[in-house]
């Protein structure tokens, strides 16, 4: 007996684009559901950036039934200030996820870009290009912030399918 599909949503986090991404899993395949960026550049504010992203992330997790949801680690930060507020945005994310009933789990950079890109130093670019191949999204137009979402998303799937 087959299990029925699972709806994963990954989440790139950032203050100025977060992106996005929902995949349906099941045993046999992966559909990508949807995907987008939620831009927050237009507002200097932290708690406006916030409340963008909350909103935004909000109405769309609305459309899904889901219990799965996967972000990327914040990545090692010079700036002590960027890390701070990164850190504040993905915590305003994770916050989200759960008032919509999501199990959150979280991954390293280098994992997801492994997962993607046999290779853990991989750039945006090459990221973008697997993902799009993995995906079958050749012919689509995909924002970088989008395609690390689906490369989060992706990476546990292939967690969560090899788990069952």
């Amino acid at each position: 007996m087959s299990s029925p599909p699972v709806v994963v949503a990954g989440i790139d986090p950032g203050s100025r684009k977060t992106g996005y991404a929902f995949l349906e899993v099941s045993e046999r395949k992966i559909i990508v559901k949807k995907y987008g960026v939620i831009k927050t550049e237009k507002f200097p504010d932290i708690a406006d950036k916030i409340l963008c992203i909350h909103q935004n992330l909000s109405n769309i997790l609305k459309e899904f039934v889901y219990v799965e949801a996967a972000l990327e680690d914040i990545f090692f930060q010079r700036n002590i200030h960027s890390a701070f507020i990164l850190g504040t945005i993905r915590g305003a994310i994770i916050l989200t996820l759960k008032l919509h009933g999501a199990r959150v789990f979280s991954y390293p950079p280098a994992v997801v870009k492994k997962t993607v890109c046999a290779y853990g130093n991989a750039g945006k670019e090459q990221v973008l290009k697997n993902i799009k191949m993995l995906l079958g999204l050749e012919n689509s137009t995909i924002p970088i912030d989008a395609s690390d979402a689906l490369a989060v998303a992706l990476t546990h799937s292939r967690t969560l399918c090899f788990n069952r």
